[in-house]
């Protein structure tokens, strides 16, 4: 196995980790308002998070800078809360004419935040000696096919529903957001950082 491959694997695996599932979380709050034919807006938007989140990896393992891991632990889920809640104010606004670059700022800003979450653990796994640069960047391109997989998933599961079981939009990012709020204050509460 290449390190490429490797990293990739750990990439693809951070993000679809169940037992962390807090980035999936985030991920289905960034996609909720969008429907499948919107694909390439959800597309721009996962890559904007994965560009920050892969700035503050970066960052932290070239070490320059440091977070306090139970501040980070605290702000993930808070990242998570305001995306859900920002829905919920959105779900009665025709969204063909929701702002998508106020979308993808957020996406961006979240993903440095969600970055710090897993810089430790990765800054472990690199050492001193090795090629920080690619295997950064065969993470963060795991991270991105993960996402992407995330997403298809989701918005296929969106499509079935709003079209085929007659779900309204409204209806549906109502029950997602809520559900994904919900879980993010049982997360933030769950934080040390209190």
């Amino acid at each position: 196995m290449t390190d490429f491959e490797l990293y990739f694997g750990l990439g693809r695996e951070h993000i679809m980790d169940v037992t962390a599932y807090d980035h999936i979380l985030f991920v289905i709050a960034l996609c909720t308002i969008y429907q499948l034919s919107e694909w390439k807006k959800v597309l721009i938007l996962v890559t904007a998070f994965t560009i920050g989140h892969s700035l503050t990896l970066a960052l932290v393992i070239l070490d320059w800078i440091s977070v306090d891991s139970s501040l980070v632990e605290f702000l993930i889920p808070v990242t998570i809360l305001v995306t859900a809640l920002g829905n919920m104010i959105k779900r009665n606004k025709d969204f063909r004419n929701t702002s998508s670059r106020t979308n993808y700022f957020f996406a961006l800003f979240f993903g440095l935040i969600h970055g710090l979450g897993f810089s430790n653990y990765l800054k472990a796994l690199l050492g001193r000696d090795t090629d920080i640069i690619g295997q950064l960047f065969a993470f963060n391109v795991g991270l991105e096919v993960g996402q992407i997989l995330i997403v298809l998933v989701f918005l296929g599961i969106a499509w079935l529903l709003t079209m085929i079981l007659n779900v309204t939009r409204k209806d549906w990012i109502l029950a997602i957001s809520s559900a994904v709020a919900g879980i993010a204050i049982t997360l933030m509460i769950e934080t040390k950082f209190w």
